[in-house]
């Protein structure tokens, strides 16, 4: 079995702070087994990330749309944000990648809105069930039903900003996942949630003032 984290940010994100090596010892810790590192309209790091820790890190890009944000995997090359959610969608399929849809419904942190899931749902690959950080606004009921009846197939992700909300929230697959099985192997996937601690909540604050103070630019 392995256990596998679709969103996750590192140090790269504005408001990220897992380093390099705090996803080599979630791997090497068998916290998870694959992780995608899906930073803010950029994969430098993430590219680094594979590079040096192997095909266990998927490289992934959380993207700015005009309508929210959208996820797509297993992608070589960036994709530009603020653009409509068509062409994003057209950007990450044009280069074979998966579209993945974070924190759906959502109107507190940058979700699709019904209407446009809707228009799309042909494009979606797979859809985010439960988000590790969702405690304000929880739409995991509302997403499981969309989800079966589109037969879209549903993970469960951190959305980890920092390395101690790694491996509480994650899919678990009966295979080892790659680009070609990915989606098939989330039809069959039994998803573990964890309620995310207060500090895990306050992580994405706490790094951009730091950031900020410092000086950082990401």
């Amino acid at each position: 079995m392995y256990k596998v984290d679709l969103h996750t940010h590192s140090t790269s994100s504005p408001d990220g702070g897992i380093s390099l090596q705090q996803y080599r010892q979630a791997l090497d810790n068998k916290l998870l087994d694959v992780i995608a590192i899906t930073d803010h309209n950029r994969i430098d790091f993430a590219l680094h990330a594979r590079e040096v820790l192997g095909d266990n890190i998927i490289v992934g890009e959380e993207i700015m749309t005009k309508d929210g944000e959208i996820i797509g995997l297993y992608l070589e090359e960036v994709v530009t944000p603020h653009q409509s959610v068509e062409d994003t969608i057209k950007a990450i399929k044009s280069q074979g990648g998966i579209v993945y849809i974070p924190h759906p419904f959502e109107t507190i942190r940058s979700g699709l809105h019904p209407e446009i899931i809707e228009r799309h749902t042909d494009d979606i690959d797979i859809i985010e069930f439960c988000n590790g950080r969702a405690f304000a606004q929880n739409r995991s009921k509302q997403t499981i039903l969309w989800g079966r009846l589109n037969k879209v197939p549903g993970a469960a992700s951190s959305d980890a900003h920092g390395a101690k909300g790694l491996g509480k929230t994650y899919s678990t697959l009966p295979n080892n996942p790659n680009k070609s099985n990915l989606v098939e192997l989330f039809r069959v996937a039994q998803l573990t949630t964890n309620r995310p601690s207060l500090r895990e909540l306050l992580y994405p604050k706490f790094h951009r003032t730091i950031k900020k103070l410092k000086g950082v630019k990401s």
